[in-house]
């Protein structure tokens, strides 16, 4: 495998697992890369890593590292506070000189920002922690996804649809990919770091938001009018929520049924990238092609370096 330099910072909340960080850090580096550890990545200011300031200034060394993959320790919230200070000219210039920014969750914010001021690319993937760090080893297709990376191999990902979906009638769509964490991203609706993407492939995710919670986030996104201006809109993992007795019946499926009476676009489920192990990795900002074949789903991208 190619040795990649690879840049840890903590943009979000405070590492609160901080041998499953260094666990992670230590696979990576057994993989054969260098990692550098941002000063303050184990920073810890209320719930954030570091204030403000320290944490805005991890992103900034993130981006001044020369590295070619900048990955998050972990998500959580922190990173919609730094929107207005965050030099994006500055990121955008290493993404073109190579640097990958890797990340999901809060991440959100810092990809769909940067896609908004500048049309730079990102990727909504793994974080160091959860993902890497895991005290078993790393689910096998998020780690083959992020060896892709690392080789600039990665070309698409592919999924299978539930049975109910398989959709025969679906076109294939061409649009640029973004997304990411739904609560984030109906947070930023009616700011200026809320990406305009007009025939776009809107990819969603959430952890520990009930089916009620996600349909009021996307009925946001729809009266915005974000929703109408997509092609396709795919559900990816809605995670660690519990229904209560007067659901009634009520669960996610009830809001994907709802939301195709909605939307004029396709809606997709499955999509493995979430709060899961599970995970592809994910091209925010990246022209892709969106194909259906029988119950076989693909999102299809060139390469990448």
């Amino acid at each position: 495998m190619t040795s990649k330099h690879i840049y840890i910072y903590s943009p979000s909340s405070a590492v609160r697992d901080k041998a499953a960080v260094r666990r992670g850090i230590q696979r990576l580096r057994a993989m054969g890369h260098e990692v550098e550890i941002d000063p303050a990545a184990f920073a810890t200011h209320m719930r954030f890593a570091g204030d403000d300031d320290t944490r805005l200034e991890a992103i900034h060394r993130a981006a001044a590292s020369g590295a070619d993959i900048a990955l998050t320790t972990r998500g959580g919230y922190g990173l919609t506070r730094l929107l207005p200070r965050i030099r994006y000219k500055q990121l955008a210039k290493a993404i073109e000189r190579g640097t990958q920014f890797v990340g999901l969750s809060d991440f959100t914010a810092l990809t769909s920002a940067l896609l908004a001021e500048t049309g730079a690319a990102t990727w909504q993937g793994p974080a160091i922690g959860e993902d890497f760090g895991v005290e078993t080893e790393p689910d096998e297709i998020m780690q083959a996804c992020f060896d892709d990376l690392v080789e600039g191999q990665g070309e698409g990902t592919g999924w299978r649809l539930p049975a109910a979906e398989a959709a025969a009638t679906f076109r294939d769509v061409n649009g640029i990919l973004w997304g990411g964490n739904l609560s984030i991203l109906a947070a930023l609706v009616g700011t200026p770091w809320m990406p305009r993407v007009k025939g776009g492939i809107l990819f969603i995710e959430d952890v520990g938001e009930h089916p009620y919670r996600v349909e009021r986030m996307l009925s946001q996104l729809l009266h915005a009018g974000v929703l109408g201006e997509q092609k396709a809109i795919v559900f990816g993992q809605f995670t660690n929520w519990k229904p209560v007795p007067h659901d009634k019946g009520y669960k996610l499926k009830t809001v994907v049924d709802w939301l195709r009476t909605q939307a004029k676009a396709p809606v997709l489920t499955g999509l493995p990238f979430g709060h899961v192990p599970t995970k592809v990795l994910l091209p925010v900002g990246t022209p892709v092609h969106l194909a259906v074949d029988g119950r076989d789903a693909f999102i299809v991208w060139g390469h990448r370096h």
